[in-house]
């Protein structure tokens, strides 16, 4: 699971050869999230201050979020992304 981005002690990944719809995976401690890069629907717990960083660095980069997942799964690279500042 590459990490894409880690800020705030939050760590962000994508799967390669991952199931749709498009998402990425969040970790926070022992606190794991799925987000769907398209609709932003949240599965799994995460504390509500650290929710609402993932939530916010999501929404500065949701397209380039977009261009890892489709780059994972055609040629299984990816490029960091800036962290939450």
């Amino acid at each position: 699971m590459p990490e894409i981005s880690r800020f705030l002690g939050i760590i962000i990944y994508l799967n390669f050869k991952e199931h749709n719809p498009p998402h990425f995976h969040a970790r926070y401690g022992d606190f794991k999230i799925v987000v769907q890069i398209e609709t932003g629907i949240v599965e799994g717990k995460f504390p509500k201050r650290a929710l609402s960083h993932v939530l916010e660095w999501y929404e500065i980069h949701k397209q380039e979020l977009l261009q890892n997942w489709y780059s994972i799964e055609a040629t299984g690279d990816f490029t960091k992304i800036n962290p939450l500042e």
